[in-house]
């Protein structure tokens, strides 16, 4: 990919600059305080791992609008094609007027998603829609009306999906009722519970077994690796018990790939990493290069248990998002993107997998591709640090990096870089955050 910014950090104004923050005065006049910004900094366009601002400082992004431009900030081959569907077709909806894009998709996801049986897809606008269709067609095929996600789960902001949201704040303060049946279960969190796989798994189960009942249960939602809720990836044999356990039971197995899926962990999906087959698959986010598209994937017989014009939206599988993820998909096929994943997954391991052990405010760092969490404790303890988080966004932002928060606890620095980030820019983003690392171990 040739890059159209220099892939190198440069701070050339105070971070906010001067336009930045005229902007940021003009946003208090006109737009919501609900929609938050972790950083107060305008972003004037990009390419591959650089952001560069209105005021022309150059930023390294470790965020990528939380997972969304995995293969490189306006890629060409994804903006051409979005151009020459934009000038084709813009809108028919494809419920009443069909066109071949969805089909195309659809068609690709069926071969990309676990499992050699026969899927069907429904395209949707956003990871919390494709979570509540998800719930939608398991109890329509189940008859069942309760639905579980895990402990630490982020699932989306809808009503439906806050609900299967684990923590309050922010996303949920304030914002019920909630709808009815849906549970939070426990998960696996190594170095929160220090069980092994069988055993968290063992607890989670008996969860459903006391407080809901299988024969109740029509899905399980399941974020193989949990991205908010602070890159938690479980204990070996964890998801391959609950699997084995659904499939006794007629439950519904759903695997949220919203942020960790396509290409972002090293695999297609993240669920590949532990062998398991589930039945459903939601997709978004980074599925097309930066455009609104999410999707629904899973064995046919459940998508298709929905009666006709049960599922669907005006905006849903749009033509021109749809070329857009075409086209980034096939990006990640022909650049070897996947590979690209595991090349940057050995390089933050080698830069920042010792972290632990020269930083008492580091607790833990994990991994896999290219997300990466770095558990931020009170010195000595295994106590959640928020205050530490704050003050290290803080220094990564007025320095340059755009690093993310993630966990329940609000402590753990979270990094969803792309795929196409050189192994110097990260290694010049840590060496700025190991300034305040430092100065917060001291």
């Amino acid at each position: 990919m040739d890059f159209t910014v220099p892939q190198q950090r440069s701070v050339v104004t105070e971070l906010p600059g001067p336009r930045s923050r005229e902007l940021l005065e003009r946003r208090r006049r006109s737009v919501s305080r609900g929609a938050g910004t972790l950083a107060d900094i305008f972003m004037d366009h990009g390419s591959g791992a650089i952001l560069v601002d209105v005021d022309g400082n150059r930023l390294i992004d470790l965020g990528c609008g939380i997972g969304v431009t995995t293969i490189g900030h306006a890629h060409p081959d994804v903006a051409a094609a979005a151009s020459a569907q934009a000038s084709k077709l813009t809108h028919t909806l494809f419920t009443v007027t069909p066109y071949e894009n969805y089909v195309l998709v659809a068609e690709k996801l069926a071969e990309l998603t676990p499992g050699d049986f026969e899927k069907h897809s429904i395209l949707v606008n956003s990871g919390a829609e494709a979570v509540e269709n998800a719930v939608k067609i398991a109890r329509r095929y189940t008859g069942r009306r309760a639905i579980a996600s895990l402990a630490h789960a982020f699932h989306g902001r809808t009503n439906l999906t806050m609900a299967m949201t684990y923590r309050p704040w922010p996303e949920r303060a304030g914002m019920g009722p909630f709808p009815g049946e849906v549970y939070s279960v426990p998960s696996s969190y190594p170095f929160k519970d220090g069980l092994s796989g069988p055993d968290a798994a063992a607890r989670t189960i008996d969860y459903i077994n006391t407080h809901i009942g299988p024969t109740e249960l029509a899905a399980l939602f399941v974020e193989p690796i949990q991205g908010d809720g602070g890159i938690v990836i479980p204990a070996e044999g964890y998801l391959e018990a609950l699997a084995a356990y659904c499939a006794e039971h007629g439950i519904v197995l759903v695997s949220d790939e919203i942020q960790a899926g396509i290409a972002r962990s090293g695999a297609w999906y993240s669920i590949e990493h532990f062998g398991v087959v589930p039945d459903l698959v939601t997709t978004a986010k980074g599925i097309a290069g930066g455009f609104p598209l999410a999707a629904v994937t899973g064995r046919a017989e459940i998508m298709d248990a929905v009666q006709p014009g049960g599922i669907g939206g005006t905006f849903g599988g749009n033509p021109v998002s749809t070329a857009a993820a075409l086209a980034t998909l096939e990006v990640i096929e022909r650049d070897g993107l996947i590979a690209e994943a595991q090349r940057v997954e050995r390089a933050f391991a080698a830069r920042i997998g010792d972290w632990a052990s020269r930083y008492s405010v580091v607790g833990e760092v994990r991994g896999k591709g290219a997300m990466w969490g770095v558990e931020l404790v009170v010195p000595g303890t295994r106590e959640p640090n928020a205050a530490a988080l704050t003050s290290v966004l803080r220094h990564a932002t007025s320095n340059g990096v755009i690093p993310l928060d993630a966990g329940s606890w609000d402590s753990v620095l979270r990094f969803l870089p792309s795929v196409v980030i050189s192994e110097e820019l990260v290694d010049d983003a840590a060496s700025v955050i190991e300034q305040e690392l430092a100065r917060l171990s001291a």
